[in-house]
């Protein structure tokens, strides 16, 4: 599993080896970007990766109605996937914060049309129940998907999301190395953005509202 973010931690800091791999599959990946199917003529503050030969495939379960869902399901809206665990300490919080306020920032009518999807990479401990609290705590329209352990490394996969344990005390007892990007589709069901982890509320809220009334 490999990781196109230049934020490649375990919920605390980064090897620089990593940094390197990541810094490098970026380069590729906008590089395969803009040999697909062309960009968009909106102007993005996100890196815009429409035409992305990645991210096409999904197939996990809703941890709230424990039905399954793929990027169809999502059609319709704009959909913006994280991949991440319950026991991260800083990465995933604030994310999960800072897609609520960019929400926030947006027309209600606008935000209406945007599903924020937080997608485990920790199935073991990441319960649906759990998940749904978590999710509903930074905001009631989020949604949270799981699987299996084959499924979620499918989906990370797809996705290229790299993810490993870390500092691992017991079976129990460990955090996860994890990639912090986020990825948008628009309401065709199309990936359009990569949207790092240190995007503001504004930048992002600025990026959904464009694709919403693209």
């Amino acid at each position: 599993m490999v990781s196109t973010s230049t934020d490649v931690g375990r919920c605390m800091r980064a090897g620089w080896a990593w940094r390197a791999v990541a810094a490098a599959l970026l380069v590729s990946v906008v590089a395969l970007t803009a040999c697909g199917d062309g960009k968009s003529a909106l102007k993005f503050n996100a890196t815009d990766i429409t035409g992305a030969a990645f991210g096409r495939e999904l197939a996990l379960t809703d941890a709230a109605t424990k039905t399954p869902r793929t990027l169809a399901s999502y059609q319709g809206k704009v959909a913006v996937f994280f991949f991440g665990y319950l026991f991260c300490p800083d990465y995933c919080p604030t994310t999960m914060t800072t897609l609520n306020a960019a929400l926030g920032k947006m027309k209600p009518e606008d935000a209406a049309k945007v599903q924020v999807v937080f997608v485990t990479v920790d199935p073991k401990r990441d319960t649906p129940e759990l998940l749904v609290q978590y999710v509903k705590a930074f905001n009631q329209s989020f949604a949270a998907l799981y699987g299996n352990e084959t499924e979620v490394a499918a989906a990370a996969k797809e996705f290229k999301i790299f993810f490993q344990k870390a500092q691992v005390k017991d079976e129990n007892t460990y955090l996860v190395d994890h990639s912090t990007q986020m990825y948008a589709f628009d309401p065709q069901g199309r990936i359009r953005l990569m949207i790092k982890h240190e995007s503001g509320p504004e930048a992002i809220a600025a990026d959904l509202t464009a694709l919403v009334r693209r």
